[in-house]
C-alpha cells in the first residue's frame, strides 16, 4: 500500500519511543505520522505511566515496554531526579521490548517490515545505549528547541569557563557562543539541586555525542538557523534535521492534540472567542506540567483583573501547588469580573485557540511545542519561564526574535497588568513584537509550502533512515 503521500512502503519500519509527558508524547506522534506518510511502518513503544490512546492513532502500532515504576518515582514532586529515576527504571524493559521487536516483524501488503532505526526522545539518554546493545540506530528527538540543545552541548565548556554551576554574581553575564542568553538564562530547576540538574544535562549531551546516529529537532531556520549550525558543527558526522513546526505538516492535527491529556479540551472557548473583536483576547496557559504557587497564581488573577483586557485563562487540575488535583478556584472578589471579561476552562485547544482571529497575544510559561505554535500563528507573547528550557525560550522570545515582553519579576500583579496591556496595545512599526510575530508566521507558513523546508527536510530524514 501506498504511503499517504504517493510514495511506495520501503519495506522498513521505525520504532519510536517517546518521554511519559504529554507535550513530548504529541510531538513524536506528530513525526510518526509524518513518517508514516511517507511509507515507512511506525511501531510506538511506550510506558504504561502516561500511556498514549491507541485507539486514536490506527495507523500506528503501539507496544507497552511493560516497566514496573515504584509509586515513589509517580510522586516524585523533583521532575530532575523523577526524569533520571525514569531512565534507570526504563532502560532494562526498553532494550528488551526494542530486541523484541527485531523479531517480531510488522508486516504489510508489501512484505516483511524490517527495523531501520529507533527514534528515542532526548529525555531517555540511557536508552541510546540500550538502542547500541542491540545494534539498532538511534536517532535523537528533541522536543526542545535547537537553543537549547546548544547549551547542553556547551555544558562541559561552561563548566570549566566558571560559568556552570550558576553564580550570583555572574547572573547578567552574556554567554560566549550562546548569545544572547545570559548566565540567569541558562538551564536550571526550581526543586532541583544544581549539580542534579547539571548531572542530568551532562549525561543526555554525552548520550547524543556518543551513542546518536542523528538528531531531529521541531523548529526551522528561520527561527534558529544560527543556532543549528553551530550544533551541526559541534556534531560534525552525525545530521541534524529541522523538520518544524511539525504541528503544521501532522496529517491529523485532531488526534494529536487529544495526545491523552488529564482534560478534553474545552469546546465552549471558541464559541466564545467569535463574539470578540480582533486581537482583543489575552491567551493564559502554564501548559501541561508547570506548577506555581498559590501567590503567584492569586498574582495572576489579581493582575488579569487590574489589566482590562479580555482573557482566556486555562487553569488545569494541579497547576497550582497545594491545590492537588482540583482547579483552583479565582478569589471571590473576582469572580464578576471573570464572568463579565473573561474565561477559565481547564484545558483549551490550543492550536485552534491561537489561531483565532480574536486572539492578540498569549501569556505563556514558553514550553518550546507552545512557542513553535504560536510563532506559527503569529501571536507576540508575555513570557512567564518556570524551569528549564523555558528559560532560554523566554530570552529567545524578547531578545532573539522580539515577539514579546516579560511579565516581570518579582511576580507582581500591577507591573504583570502593565506588561498585559503594553502587549496587548501592540507596539506599532517595523520592531514592534506584533510586526516581528507577523513575519515569522511568515516564514513559518512558508516551511509547510510545497516543496518547503519541512518536505525537504522530512525526505532528507526518510532518506537517511533508509540508508541505515
Amino acid at each position: 500500500m501506498a504511503g499517504d503521500d504517493g510514495r511506495a512502503p520501503s519495506g522498513l519500519r521505525v520504532v519510536m519511543f517517546p518521554f511519559p509527558f504529554w507535550s513530548h508524547i504529541n510531538q513524536m506522534l506528530q513525526l510518526g505520522k509524518l513518517l508514516r506518510a511517507r511509507g515507512l511502518g511506525v511501531t510506538m513503544l511506550h510506558t504504561d505511566f502516561n500511556a498514549p490512546d491507541p485507539a486514536l492513532h490506527p495507523d500506528i502500532t503501539f507496544v507497552s515496554i511493560r516497566e514496573s515504576l515504584p509509586a515513589e518515582v509517580v510522586a516524585n514532586p523533583d521532575m530532575v531526579e523523577q526524569m533520571m529515576q525514569l531512565n534507570a527504571v526504563c532502560e532494562a524493559p526498553f532494550q528488551a521490548a526494542l530486541a523484541g521487536e527485531l523479531l517480531a516483524r510488522g508486516t504489510t501488503t508489501g512484505g516483511p517490515r524490517e527495523v531501520a532505526c529507533v527514534v528515542v526522545d532526548g529525555q531517555w539518554y540511557k536508552m541510546l545505549g540500550a538502542a547500541t546493545r542491540v545494534a539498532v540506530p538511534a536517532l535523537v528527538l528533541r522536543a526542545d528547541g535547537a537553543a537549547t540543545l546548544l547549551s547542553m552541548l556547551a555544558t562541559p565548556r561552561l563548566r570549566a569557563d566558571g560559568y556552570l554551576p550558576i553564580k550570583e554574581e555572574r547572573l547578567d553575564e552574556v554567554v560566549p557562543g550562546l548569545e544572547p542568553l545570559r548566565v540567569r538564562d541558562l538551564i536550571r530547576v526550581d526543586g532541583s539541586d544544581d549539580e542534579t540538574v547539571l548531572r542530568f544535562i551532562t549525561r543526555n549531551a554525552e548520550a547524543v555525542r556518543a551513542s546518536s546516529s542523528g538528531v531531529v529537532l521541531n523548529t526551522f531556520e528561520g527561527i534558529e538557523g544560527a543556532a543549528l549550525a553551530k550544533i551541526r558543527r559541534e556534531l560534525s558526522g552525525r545530521p541534524v534535521f529541522a523538520v518544524g513546526p511539525l504541528h503544521l505538516a501532522s496529517p491529523d492535527p485532531a488526534a494529536a492534540a487529544a495526545a491523552g491529556y488529564q482534560d478534553a479540551p474545552d469546546p465552549t472557548c471558541l464559541a466564545w472567542l467569535d463574539a470578540r473583536p480582533p486581537r482583543s483576547v489575552l491567551y493564559v496557559s502554564m501548559g501541561s506540567v508547570a506548577r506555581v504557587d498559590r501567590a503567584v497564581f492569586e498574582e495572576t488573577a489579581w493582575a488579569l483583573a487590574g489589566s482590562g483586557v479580555p482573557f482566556l485563562w486555562v487553569l488545569r487540575r494541579g497547576s497550582v501547588r497545594g491545590a492537588d488535583e482540583e482547579v483552583p478556584p479565582v478569589p471571590e472578589e473576582l469572580r464578576e469580573t471573570v464572568r463579565h471579561r473573561g474565561k477559565i476552562v481547564a484545558w483549551a485547544p490550543q492550536r485552534e485557540v491561537l489561531a483565532h482571529p480574536a486572539v492578540g497575544g498569549f501569556w505563556t510559561h514558553c514550553g518550546w511545542k507552545s512557542m513553535v505554535e504560536a510563532i506559527s500563528e503569529g501571536v507576540p507573547m508575555l513570557v512567564q519561564p518556570c524551569f528549564a528550557e523555558q528559560i532560554v525560550n523566554a530570552r529567545y522570545v524578547t531578545h532573539q526574535w522580539g515577539i514579546g515582553y516579560e511579565v516581570g519579576k518579582p511576580l507582581e500583579r500591577t507591573a504583570m497588568a502593565k506588561a498585559a496591556r503594553k502587549l496587548m496595545a501592540g507596539e506599532l512599526g517595523p520592531q514592534g513584537p506584533r510586526e516581528r510575530a507577523r513575519l515569522l508566521k511568515a516564514q513559518a507558513k512558508q516551511c509547510v509550502a510545497e516543496r518547503g523546508g519541512i518536505s525537504l527536510a522530512l525526505d532528507g530524514l526518510v532518506d537517511y533512515i533508509c540508508s541505515l
